[in-house]
């Protein structure tokens, strides 16, 4: 599907097959000089059908054609490679640059974290095998230009402005186009659905980052929010008041399960959470759920001890939680 938003402003929607995301939103700029497409899909057959059929219906000549990753994940980047020329700029944060050109070592990062939150080590892994971001990733190396925050981008009559919110990856980028009051969020404000905030690496807190990248896009002139998954949101602050309400609840579900002295780690209170899944219990889950799960507990266990609620103690291994 492609639909025209803005005057040369296209959303396309790339599938992403098998995977409660649905598709991606695939926005292009055609410009007189220069096009740009804002994150590509998996690296995938059924993807790269797709955004190639997009490419031509839209008539875009990729020789004249930049790409803008907004952040690390396969369904974001994958399919650079297939799209760009020895002409194009293909931008992306440096924070996650290395993390897509090096994604076996982002993995091997992980090895030695993820059993900290109490992930079974026995079954890393078959998650890494299982997970779309190491199965669909781009494969050969990009030459990123790197972008900060604040820099600027000009394509068509689109001035776009590096918006850094960093969260739902460490170098997670949005583009913001101040005249026309647009935000292209990526992954950081959805829709339907809420990004997952995921702690897979020692020295990182991304649930406070992402909290503090919401109210910065909250403090800008907002008339609609492009999203990279499912419907496009009218009103950017009432998502915005709604994501960070959700993750207000999911903190005090996690302090209510450590209450009356528990001790526990990241994937015990990933078990006892509220998942929006079929299954009768966490165990049941797929593979890659409970890893996105644990990651996600994790991930507020650190935000709570930030806070000063929670203390940790490293025990056998493991992280424990308790209540301060």
């Amino acid at each position: 599907m492609i639909q025209e938003l803005y005057p040369g402003l296209f959303r396309t929607t790339i599938p992403i097959p098998n995977n409660p995301l649905k598709e991606l939103n695939c926005y292009i700029i055609k410009g007189q000089d220069r096009n740009l497409i804002i994150d590509t899909g998996m690296n995938r057959p059924e993807c790269e059908e797709v955004i190639m059929a997009n490419v031509k219906e839209l008539a875009l000549d990729l020789a004249k054609t930049d790409i803008f990753v907004t952040h690390m994940h396969a369904d974001h980047s994958g399919l650079i490679a297939h799209l760009a020329t020895g002409s194009s700029k293909v931008y992306c944060s440096a924070q996650d640059e290395p993390m897509i050109n090096l994604e076996e070592s982002f993995f091997d990062k992980m090895r030695g974290f993820i059993p900290l939150g109490g992930f079974p080590a026995d079954d890393f892994d078959q998650a890494v095998r299982m997970h779309p971001g190491y199965k669909y990733r781009c494969r050969e190396y990009i030459h990123f230009t790197l972008l900060e925050d604040g820099d600027q981008l000009q394509y068509g009559n689109y001035n776009l402005t590096v918006i850094a919110t960093p969260g739902h990856t460490a170098g997670h980028l949005c583009l913001y186009e101040p005249n026309k009051k647009i935000l292209f969020s990526g992954d950081h404000i959805l829709g339907d659905i809420t990004p997952n905030i995921s702690l897979h690496t020692a020295g990182e807190d991304p649930l406070t980052d992402y909290l503090a990248s919401l109210e910065k896009t909250r403090r800008l002139a907002l008339d609609n929010v492009l999203p990279a998954h499912r419907s496009l949101i009218p009103d950017g602050y009432a998502r915005i008041e709604e994501l960070k309400k959700h993750h207000a609840i999911r903190a005090n579900e996690v302090l209510e399960i450590l209450v009356g002295g528990r001790e526990m780690n990241a994937y015990q209170v990933a078990a006892e959470m509220t998942w929006d899944m079929t299954y009768d219990s966490f165990e049941l889950f797929p593979i890659a759920q409970k890893w996105f799960a644990a990651g996600e507990a994790l991930a507020h266990l650190k935000y709570l001890e930030t806070q000063g609620k929670l203390k940790r103690q490293l025990v056998d291994g493991t992280f424990l939680f308790s209540l301060k």
